[in-house]
Order: C-alpha cells, then structure tokens, then sequence
C-alpha cells in the first residue's frame, strides 16, 4: 500500500511491519516462508476463530445443546483457533479498499489508505461449526499528537456465519510483539495499562472466576519492564465494575479506550493501544523461542510485548460470558483496534 512504513502479508493476514522513526516496532520475518517454519509465537497473526484459550478443547453447548471437541493444541485446551487457525491460513487480499476514516480516533487523519483481507472458514474448520465469512480491513495514516506527527493503523474485523449452523463462536484479535526499542529485549520500556482488573486463571490459563485485582504490579502506574520482571500473561478487563454480558457480539459502535501506553526512554518511540473490546490480554514473551534466520537474529524471551485485545477467556463455555462470543446466523461480529505511535 501507499504507506511503505506498514506492510502485511496474505499468511494469517499478517501484520509484517510497523516503521516508526526507522524503527520496526513489530517482531517479524522478512519473507512470508519463514513465517510457515518459524513462526512458533505467532508474530502479527490474525486469531481466529477464537483467540486465547478453550478449557478442555471443547465447546460444550452451542446449537441446541450440541458440544464440539476441538484440537487440544495447549496442553488439555484449544489455543488461537486450532492446529492450522486463522493466522496460519492463506487470506484473499490484500485488496486496496481506497481512503476510509478510524470512527473513533481523536484528531483528524490524514491518509486512511485502506486493504481488506478475506477468508472463507469453511463449516468444521477445527472443529468450529458452521461457514464463516471474515474480513480485516487495515487502514493506515498520520494523526498530530502533541506536536508530533504519530503513525496510525487501524484493525477493524467482522465475520458472520452463513451456513451450516445456526450459531457459532468468535473472538479475534492480532498477536503483534511489540518492541519499543530497536534492540533484542524490551527491557527499560514504561508501560502503563488502563486497568487493575484482570481474570484469575488455573495452570493452564483458564479463568477461574470474575475479575479481581493484579497484585504482581500496579498495571493502571506506570511501570518499567525489567529483563525478566515483571513476568505477566495474563487477560486485563477494561471494566469490572460493567456486566460481562453487556458486551455486544459487534464492539465496533463502542468507544475506543487506550488500553496501554508504553514507550522506550532511550529510543524516544511511544505505542498507545487502543481498542472497543472489553478485554485484553498483555503477554511480556517469556516463551518466545525463535532461531536466526536467512540473515534474522534470533529472537528470545522478552523480544516482545503483546497487546491481543478480545472478549473473555473461555468465553464460550461461562454461561455469564457466553454471550460475548456467540455468533449467530443473520448477526455480524465485529471490533475495531487502534494502534498509534510516534517518536519524540
């Protein structure tokens, strides 16, 4: 597209770059291939159907009470939509969409070159039931933020079921790995996150109850990632104080909240992340395992920082939730996120 500082790949509709200040904010590799063999942490993927974690590979009733195994991919659980999920899949596109607007975006952008991508997810598609129809569409540009000219990418998803079942589960999000830094760790980055609240898990990541209060660090203070500390992996809710099944199954007619703000002192990059989801998980990459290659160094733990904005882990199986992720026929799920950075 017009904006060389942000590229994309038809592979999992893959986020590939993100360019501020000659910096390439997002971890990734220089040609799709590498994305097949070495793409273990799932670098700028498209999740889909359902992003997270599925306790038990299972969705235990949807469609009239009917459970669906799916591949257990993480330990006893479903992760990221399966063995071969949506950011492992050949998209359509991208296809120039021409000049769109961010609804919800402070300031006025100047751009908005636009590309879709397009995916048909045919009825069983790990283990999912019914035909979905998705699409991505990313729009880049420049908004002003205090002075300074900051690079704008918009995500916006939708999916609807058109076939095969009367109803089925959706959570999609991007699994970028930021890192604010230029170098191999993102050590010294300040971070702050717009919530305390986040969802208690078991051993294998699965929610245990609502939302309670991070205690590991003050997440809504600013604080610095250190070379190993603080070690978080886990799903912030943005409010806790609203019902879970508030939550429209579109998100795109809500507001638009920053739900991180980071930047490096030393490389002078800012990120702000902002999204219409009600959730979001925020992953500092302590599993981050990737070899050098063809002239890439490798990539370890803590080379990046995730921000996967989405509904409720295991959504589909909390009655109180449920309702986040339930797609059904004639409906239309949607979300909308933000991504805005700039260097001092």
């Amino acid at each position: 597209m017009a904006n060389e500082e942000v590229s994309f790949l038809p592979l999992g509709a893959i986020i590939q770059s993100f360019v501020v200040g000659g910096v390439n904010i997002v971890q990734g590799f220089p040609k799709q291939e590498l994305y097949v063999t070495h793409n273990d942490p799932y670098f700028g993927e498209t999740i889909g159907r359902v992003a997270n974690r599925i306790a038990n590979a299972k969705i235990n009733s949807v469609n009239g009470g009917k459970e669906y195994s799916l591949a257990a991919n993480n330990g006893p659980n479903a992760l990221h939509g399966g063995v071969k999920g949506w950011g492992k899949r050949v998209w359509n596109g991208p296809t120039p969409v021409g000049l769109r607007g961010i609804p919800g975006l402070e300031g006025e952008l100047k751009g908005g070159e636009s590309v879709e991508f397009t995916l048909q997810s045919e009825d069983g598609d790990e283990g999912y039931p019914g035909e979905v129809s998705v699409k991505v569409v990313y729009t880049t540009g420049r908004v002003s933020q205090g002075g300074k000219e900051a690079t704008v990418l918009g995500i916006e998803y939708e999916a609807e079921l058109v076939a095969g079942a009367e109803e089925t589960v959706i959570n999609m999000t991007n699994h970028s790995y930021f890192n604010l830094t230029g170098g191999s760790s993102i050590e010294g980055t300040a971070v702050q996150l717009c919530t305390p609240s986040y969802l208690p898990v078991d051993d294998g990541g699965i929610p245990t109850g609502g939302p309670a209060t991070f205690v590991k660090v003050a997440t809504n203070e600013q604080f610095t990632l250190g070379a190993q500390e603080p070690d978080i992996d886990d799903c912030f809710v943005v409010d806790a104080s609203a019902s879970p099944s508030s939550v429209p199954i579109d998100t795109r007619g809500r507001d638009l909240v920053a739900l991180v703000k980071a930047h490096h002192p030393e490389s002078k990059v800012h990120l702000e992340v902002y999204s219409t989801e009600p959730a979001f998980q925020y992953y500092t990459g302590k599993y981050i395992h990737v070899p050098a290659a063809e002239g890439v160094p490798a990539r370890g733990a803590r080379s990046g920082f995730c921000v996967e904005p989405s509904r409720f882990v295991n959504a589909c199986n909390v009655d109180d939730w449920k309702s986040q992720v339930l797609l059904k026929k004639g409906e239309k799920y949607g979300s909308r996120t933000v991504y805005k950075a700039w260097t001092e």
